[in-house]
């Protein structure tokens, strides 16, 4: 089944709690995982910063509004533990409780409804998405500016030289850790009878091994297919080498993609969308904007123990 949202996952919190014995979040997202069926892999999904698991963010979630409203408290970090208003909720059986329920309590009300000036969450965003939780909201929002700017990249690049593009590449692995100085680490080849050789790169900055980059600036739609590759591994062999970089501002037909050379020789396939991505998390051709912090409260700090 699909994983639920932190509204739907609210009631099953609460009810667990309802025992009036205290509960570690650790355990209740055991336990509602196996109440909502979900599978390993579903388990296993992760949030799309690849920071946390999805669904016990959820349940986090879940806890946060359900304690905005005092139908939980935490009597220590990580736990929960139930209200007597809480207890009052359950007794009248609701058959849902999610952010329109929880908006009868005045406490609720006023941490919902703060706005940008130094508030919590948007009341814009949260009408337009109701199902996620606020670090989701700026999360999907995040990668929509990523995705944006990834292709932004993309054309930029297109649009100059082969040979500024062949520079770009060994720049981006230098700032990827191979070699070490640019001046130092890489070789932009640029000739017109470099034998498929592009450029090439030393593995680690003592240059105990060498490996050969083939850059195609190629437009979209003018996909790199398995012949391509055969050009490149023949390169390789010519050169004696068993270790190279094919990246393109374009993409891999799905026969390239499954290529694999039957010697010893190892090729790694970068498309457009991957370079553009690597350019954004290496701090290529890019410049940070506006930096966001998330924090969380410091449960150390404030114990006294």
């Amino acid at each position: 089944m699909p994983i639920p949202d932190y509204q739907t996952i609210m009631l099953p919190v609460l009810k667990l709690a309802g025992d009036q014995k205290e509960h570690s979040l650790k355990d209740a997202v055991e336990i509602l995982s196996n109440q909502f069926q979900l599978s390993d892999a579903e388990k296993s999904v992760l949030l799309p910063s690849g920071q946390g698991l999805l669904f016990s963010n959820r349940v986090g979630w879940a806890r946060t509004y359900l304690k905005k409203a005092g139908l939980l408290t935490s009597p220590k970090r990580g736990s929960i533990l139930i209200t007597t208003r809480g207890l009052d909720l359950l007794d009248k059986n609701p058959s849902k409780l999610d952010n329109s329920v929880l908006k009868q309590y005045p406490e609720f009300l006023e941490f919902y409804s703060k706005k940008d000036d130094g508030g919590i969450i948007n009341n814009n965003i949260v009408q337009e998405v109701e199902t996620d939780t606020p670090e989701e909201t700026i999360e999907i929002a995040y990668q929509k500016i990523r995705k944006s700017l990834a292709q932004e990249i993309i054309d930029t690049v297109r649009s100059f030289s082969p040979t500024f593009f062949e520079r770009l590449v060994v720049q981006l692995l230098v700032k990827m850790g191979y070699g070490g100085s640019e001046k130092d680490a890489g070789n932009a080849v640029g000739k017109t009878n470099d034998e498929g050789i592009d450029g090439t790169i030393k593995e680690d900055k003592l240059g105990l091994d060498i490996i050969y980059i083939q850059a195609k600036r190629w437009q979209a739609g003018n996909t790199v297919g398995r012949p391509e590759l055969h050009k490149f591994v023949g390169a390789l062999a010519g050169q004696g080498a068993k270790k190279g970089i094919f990246i393109t501002t374009s993409s891999f037909t799905k026969d390239a993609l499954s290529y694999m050379p039957r010697n010893e020789t190892k090729i790694v396939l970068i498309d457009g969308e991957q370079l553009a991505q690597l350019m954004i998390d290496y701090n290529l051709g890019v410049s940070p904007q506006k930096i966001y912090e998330i924090k969380r409260l410091d449960s150390d700090y404030f114990d006294e123990g």
